[in-house]
């Protein structure tokens, strides 16, 4: 884990300025993985993001694999440059498709197969984490639990030479509780870290569930519940802040915005509450 917090963003808080979307699905009927384009306007193209980003005061970024336009060498050997030059860090590649828990073989495997493929996008354009999808499975099936687990270290071990750390998250039904996620951290081993996502649980026992998985977490995301204004609840958010802060954790408060108007001020109503937790 970190040691000191710092601020980050994550491109899908900016989904609505940086062009299409290119979402990853799977075809049982034909056994393939298909991609399907959501367009979207372009106001900064991800190679521009790290100077934007350095120049709003961000040190880190994650970004969404369906942001990225190309995964050619020459590309990600531009986005490598382009992160250095800014002096911004790619701290995680957001794999957001996936499930190692499906109970279609022939999906599973191609799955997989998948995220190596990403964790080999990750090492070259110098991503230090890659976020995998435990699973879609509900968060009581121990064989579930356990498949997930066992396929998260098998990726750990594989990602480990090219200098990627695999990681996870309360994101999607196997990981929906504090519970799940500290039983599959355990199978996993240490190899396996953790977002913590401040919108993926829920309920009264939702700020002891943030701040049980927060010290194996290498990332939060600062994600507040908005008005239909794009106005933040403040109350809330912060209360999950002071959850995650009581648990000792230091690392990436990366903040969170999918709310109307322009992207940037939304972040920026949330910024200022996060800024008292950089330390």
């Amino acid at each position: 884990m970190a040691t000191a917090s710092y601020l980050s963003v994550s491109t899908w808080s900016l989904h609505r300025l940086l062009g299409p979307l290119r979402w990853t699905a799977w075809n049982a009927d034909t056994g393939a993985h298909e991609t399907h384009i959501d367009e979207q306007p372009q106001a900064h193209s991800l190679l521009e993001l790290p100077p934007e980003a350095a120049r709003r005061g961000y040190a880190a970024i994650e970004v969404c694999h369906f942001h990225f336009p190309r995964t050619d060498a020459a590309y990600l050997s531009e986005l490598r440059a382009a992160f250095s030059a800014a002096g911004v860090r790619f701290d995680t590649l957001l794999l957001d498709y996936g499930d190692l828990t499906s109970a279609d073989e022939r999906r599973r495997a191609a799955d997989l197969g998948f995220v190596r493929r990403w964790i080999d996008v990750a090492s070259q354009c110098g991503a230090r984490q890659i976020r995998v999808v435990a699973g879609e499975a509900p968060p009581t099936d121990e064989a579930a639990i356990s498949r997930s687990a066992a396929a998260l270290a098998e990726l750990a071990e594989y990602s480990a030479s090219r200098q990627v750390r695999v990681i996870t998250e309360n994101f999607k039904s196997l990981t929906s509780t504090a519970s799940s996620c500290l039983k599959l951290l355990a199978q996993a081993g240490e190899a396996v870290g953790m977002i913590t996502d401040f919108g993926n649980f829920h309920g009264d026992a939702k700020y002891a569930e943030l701040a049980a998985i927060a010290p194996r977490s290498v990332s939060v995301h600062a994600k507040a519940a908005y008005d239909d204004a794009g106005l933040p609840d403040e109350p809330e958010f912060v209360r999950c802040l002071e959850a995650v802060k009581a648990a000792r954790y230091e690392g990436a408060y990366v903040l969170i915005y999918d709310g109307p108007g322009d992207m940037w001020e939304g972040l920026e109503r949330i910024k200022r509450l996060v800024l008292p937790y950089i330390n």
